[in-house]
């Protein structure tokens, strides 16, 4: 018998996806606004644009199961639903690792000295961004495209010598061999992260100087939640009998980032006042056409 899941737990993981999906739709709306009215737009507002939509895959495909599976209906899925879903979310969440990390090194290059053996590489990185961000969906696909083999939606399934339950699909701990490419990525975002440390010290007076801090507070916070998913991930590799508790705060753990990080970004965006007086201005003007 499976045990009771507090409602707590389910409030947070439902508010958790709510306040996730708003905060990621609002940002791709702000972008949308930014494109029709032919604002001033950021090379690095495409990757941004990748990542939102990762996200939202994130909190669509795993926040919405985990919260029904947290009240109480367990294994819902079916075994074709439960791969599909659990897949999705392998996706979005290599392609959110990929953007941030896309999102740093672009940084790091655009901050680096024109004299620096970067110069060549600073005139020509724009021009690849929209290559390089797609790439990113290819990549993962491939990536997980064996990771249907290792989730069941059968509780009866006899196919794993080892599976774990997450409250709606069952896991082989042999999936978690397949985030490898993850932590490469993660490397490469401290790495270069140092780098735009230490460019920040040196020309704190920077035009650049506010672009980089909010991309170094977006990796941060990527890192930081990142690393508390992945103990929880060992955690629940490593037992055999998991605990509600480590299931559940290991989603909301992994749903941290994707639902924070619009906040994040809208606060650092001056151009977001912007978005919210056009949007004023089109209600107030479809408001007067409606009552005429």
């Amino acid at each position: 018998m499976e045990p009771q899941t507090p409602v707590t737990v389910g409030i947070i993981l439902l508010s958790q996806t709510v306040v996730g999906v708003l905060g990621n739709s609002s940002l791709l709306l702000h972008y949308l606004v930014l494109y029709f009215t032919r604002c001033r737009v950021r090379h690095t507002d495409l990757i941004l644009q990748h990542l939102i939509v990762a996200n939202l895959l994130n909190l669509l495909c795993r926040g919405i199961p985990q919260t029904v599976s947290a009240f109480t209906l367990k294994y819902f899925l079916s075994d074709i639903g439960c791969k599909l879903l659990f897949t999705l979310h392998r996706v979005g969440r290599g392609v959110s690792t990929y953007s941030t990390c896309l999102l740093s090194i672009f940084q790091a290059i655009t901050n680096s000295s024109g004299n620096s053996r970067w110069a060549e590489l600073k005139v020509k990185a724009p021009r690849y961004i929209d290559s390089f961000a797609c790439l990113s969906w290819i990549l993962y696909l491939l990536l997980n495209a064996l990771f249907p083999m290792y989730v069941s939606g059968n509780r009866n399934s006899t196919n794993f010598t080892s599976l774990k339950g997450l409250g709606y699909c069952l896991m082989s701990f042999l999936a978690a061999f397949l985030t490898l490419p993850d932590a490469m990525f993660v490397g490469l975002k401290l790495w270069t992260s140092s780098s735009m440390v230490l460019i920040l010290h040196r020309h704190k007076s920077s035009s650049e100087s506010r672009a980089t801090k909010t991309i170094l507070a977006l990796v941060s916070t990527f890192v930081s939640f990142y690393t508390l998913s992945c103990i929880f991930h060992c955690w629940l590799t490593l037992i055999s009998n998991p605990k509600w508790f480590v299931v559940h705060m290991g989603a909301i753990v992994t749903g941290c980032f994707p639902a924070a990080s619009p906040f994040l970004l809208l606060s650092q965006d001056f151009r977001f006042c912007f978005t919210c007086s056009v949007l004023i201005c089109f209600l107030n003007k479809s408001s007067t056409q409606f009552f005429m």
